[in-house]
C-alpha cells in the first residue's frame, strides 16, 4: 500500500480545516492546495465531489531528507487528499513516505520515513477520534 486513509466526521470544509490544524501540530505546514474539483470544472467542465489535495511539509525533516539525497524533492512533499465520498461521507487520506521513501537507498532514509509515517498516523488518529 502507498497510503492510508480515516473517515472523518462533519463536512468538506471543515476537514480541510481540520486536517490543516492537525498537520499543525505535528510540525507540517500546507504548501500547496489544489482543488481538483474546481479544476476539472473549469478545464473539461466536469462536474465530480469535492476533492483536495494538501501538499504538507515539514522544513526540518524536508531538510533531513534533501541532505541525504537531493534528489529526493521528487517524492516531496507529503500528499494528504481530502475526498467526499459518493455517500457523502468524508475521507483524509495520507501518503505513506515509507512506502514512498524505500525507493531511497540511502543511510538514514528508512528511519525518516518512519518518524513521517509517525507523525502523519497521529493526525489520522486525532481525525479520527
Amino acid at each position: 500500500m502507498y497510503g492510508f486513509n480515516v473517515k472523518v466526521k462533519g463536512g468538506f470544509d471543515q476537514a480541510v480545516q481540520r486536517a490543516t490544524e492537525e498537520l499543525q501540530k505535528e510540525g507540517f505546514g500546507v504548501l500547496t492546495e489544489i482543488d481538483v474539483k474546481a479544476t476539472l470544472k473549469k478545464k473539461l467542465d466536469i462536474d465530480r465531489k469535492p476533492y483536495k489535495i494538501l501538499g504538507a511539509c515539514n522544513p526540518k525533516l524536508a531538510h533531513q531528507a534533501l541532505t541525504a539525497d537531493p534528489d529526493i524533492g521528487l517524492l516531496l512533499p507529503c500528499n494528504v487528499v481530502v475526498r467526499e465520498e459518493d455517500d457523502g461521507s468524508i475521507t483524509v487520506g495520507f501518503m505513506d513516505p515509507a512506502a514512498v521513501l524505500k525507493l531511497v537507498e540511502k543511510e538514514g532514509v528508512a528511519a525518516l520515513a518512519d518518524e513521517v509515517r509517525g507523525r502523519l498516523q497521529r493526525v489520522a488518529a486525532a481525525l479520527a477520534a
